[in-house]
């Protein structure tokens, strides 16, 4: 609508996606619980989760076999032998058989997870969109495009990633460390000590340096975010910069914005390059102590030569699975917060708006509003509608005018349901507005705003939005009717014209006639023009006004509008004042109360029209 959704945030920050990344949380058995809650869209491919969980285990096993053969055929080599073949070629072909093994099962572990994750996520965005696109208007009006659109993309990703990689890690590295640490301890119980002992020291420094890198990774993220917040500003107004030519200026600030990016970021690499370092000495230098104290172990023939290899890659193995518990610590985080937003929306209340099936309810188009007081629920101190009451007649048009702010937007808007009153009643055709349900109720309503707002397709599909099942004959007719076919026959692709985002490529007064002829393809009983032709010229505004003139026959008209070539046509005209109805009549009714608001107000329009003639 207008200028009276004075709380409406802006849903114009498309970078907010890139700062909603899915919040960190400790991790708690209700948390746990929640977002299992979510991976219900994985039961009905449960079957799938169940071989890929299968494969999984099988591929665990195989991979730690690897170090155990590996070991024996260290041993035959050295003529250590047991209970294998003394063929080293034999045992050569049992390596590659596990290798080949692991390769099957890893191909189809990953193939399942993918097929359960792909579907189960596409599950999951549909319906998050489909409950988002029914939400009523409060809640697009308390939240940011660019969070919902985080919820969709990011939030959903971010589950994606858990069911088809981390949970598949993190069985992995629990399988490895509690394998692994029983084989070794099988292997040789005093290095197994050893090795264990300097896990506590590794392992604490670890989380040191992770707390830093991350405080800082999280810094950089932000920066970054605010970098691209110039660039967006910058590039959506792009002709405001060059009007002012501030090309230098948004240069500027935007190399200081990267600066701090490049801060940030160096910071982080001090500490990553540190924890390398560390990484590098603590591990690879625990792998020499095991071989230094193994090499005593083989020397006083406690140890073979490949009992010793097989104890240092499971070393590695299990190094590697509790290095990497920290990575899929974080990722199950991030999940967790990911799944707690997405289920807040699930959970939500949406508009109970039919399907597919359109409404067959026709009003006929009496309208009465009833000691309506309305505040918006962002705002609920502040009263938007104080106590108004007014009927319209089947066929009548009613003009509101008045300042901005004075509330004639929200009476609109509380009749085709966004808000509901907070005291009073809506009555259309003698029933009380809550007795229809919104498909019924918004069906008989059509909706011309001030500012046009197209989907980036084509004219054709911009017009038959008004009746998606409408057919080509009704659109080039409604198209008529509209004055709309006077330029769009002139361009080459006709009807195929594609209008770019927003209609970009549409005048003004080519756009506001394609949303005329969408309200007469829908053809309603109760028509809204919200300031349908303010921000026109002369010219453009006489053929929209033709086409209104075309629109508005024999339906129930509420013409918001400042223009009196607009007004003047009403048959009754209500004037609004901070929430309240303080004149009614008609164009000469009005204009002979000389202090009223109405006659100011034609008189300040009168009083500027003369000022640019001059």
């Amino acid at each position: 609508m207008s200028t009276d959704n004075v709380n409406r945030t802006s849903t114009d920050n498309g970078t907010a996606a890139e700062k909603e990344q899915p919040p960190k949380k400790r991790i708690r058995l209700s948390d746990l619980k929640k977002t299992w809650a979510i991976f219900r869209f994985a039961l009905p491919y449960r079957n799938y989760f169940i071989a890929g969980m299968i494969f999984l285990l099988l591929s665990s096993v195989t991979v730690l076999a690897f170090p155990y053969v590996t070991g024996k055929l260290v041993d035959a080599a050295t003529g250590n032998v047991d209970w294998f073949d003394r063929d080293i070629n034999f045992i050569a072909l049992l390596l590659m058989g596990v290798l080949l093994l692991q390769g099957i099962f890893s191909y189809w572990r990953v193939m399942l997870f993918a097929y359960v994750s792909e579907y189960a996520m596409a599950d999951i965005r549909k319906e998050l969109y489909a409950r988002i696109i029914s939400m009523p208007m409060t809640f697009f009006e308390q939240r940011r495009v660019g969070e919902l659109v985080s919820r969709i993309t990011s939030d959903v990703t971010q589950l994606q990633d858990t069911l088809s990689l981390t949970l598949a890690e993190f069985f992995r590295q629990v399988a490895t460390l509690i394998v692994g640490i029983a084989v070794i301890f099988i292997t040789s119980p005093k290095l197994s000590l050893l090795m264990i002992a300097t896990y506590p020291f590794l392992i604490l420094l670890a989380i040191i340096f992770g707390r830093h890198i991350r405080k800082l990774s999280k810094k950089t993220q932000d920066a970054l975010a605010d970098a691209n917040v110039v660039v967006e500003e910058t590039f959506q107004s792009v002709n405001i910069v060059k009007a002012f030519t501030n090309e230098f200026f948004e240069s500027s600030r935007f190399n200081r914005a990267i600066g701090s990016v490049v801060d940030f970021a160096i910071k982080a690499a001090r500490y990553r390059a540190a924890f390398i370092s560390f990484i590098i000495l603590g591990l690879f230098g625990g792998i020499v102590l095991v071989l230094w104290y193994g090499a005593q172990l083989v020397y006083a023939g406690e140890m073979t030569i490949g009992g010793l290899t097989s104890f240092v890659l499971y070393t590695m193995f299990i190094g590697g699975a509790v290095g990497g518990m920290g990575e899929v610590y974080s990722k199950i985080q991030k999940t967790i917060g990911a799944s707690e937003r997405i289920q807040e929306i699930l959970s939500d209340h949406p508009e109970n708006i039919r399907g597919q099936e359109k409404s067959n309810v026709k009003l006929e188009g009496h309208i009465r509003y009833e000691q309506i007081s309305f505040a918006y629920p962002t705002r609920s101190d502040v009263p938007v509608l104080k106590q108004i009451s007014f009927s319209l007649g089947k066929g009548e048009r009613v003009a509101l005018v008045g300042p901005s702010g004075a509330g004639k937007s929200t009476i609109v808007q509380l009749l085709a349901g966004f808000h509901q009153p907070n005291d009073g009643q809506i009555y259309l055709d003698k029933k009380p507005q809550p007795d229809y349900s919104l498909s019924d109720l918004r069906g008989n309503i059509g909706i011309v705003p001030q500012e046009v707002l197209l989907f980036g397709g084509t004219i054709r599909e911009n017009i038959a939005y008004g009746k998606t099942s409408a057919s080509e004959t009704e659109i080039i007719a409604a198209a008529e009717k509209a004055n709309a076919m006077e330029f769009i026959s002139t361009f080459p692709q006709g009807m195929d014209t594609v209008v770019g985002e927003r209609g970009v490529k549409l005048s003004g007064g080519q756009k506001q006639r394609i949303a005329i002829a969408r309200a007469i393809l829908k053809d309603p009983s109760i028509l809204v023009l919200d300031e349908a032709t303010s921000s026109l010229d002369s010219a453009s505004e006489a053929l929209v006004q033709q086409a209104l003139d075309v629109l508005m026959k024999g339906r129930t008209s509420i013409i918001i509008a400042h223009r009196l070539s607009t007004i003047r046509k009403a048959d009754r005209i209500l004037v609004l004042n901070k929430g309240e109805i303080i004149e009614s009549g008609n164009h000469e009714t009005l204009m002979k109360n000389e202090n009223g608001l109405y006659r100011h107000l034609v008189m300040l329009q009168f009083s500027d029209a003369a000022f640019e003639m001059n």
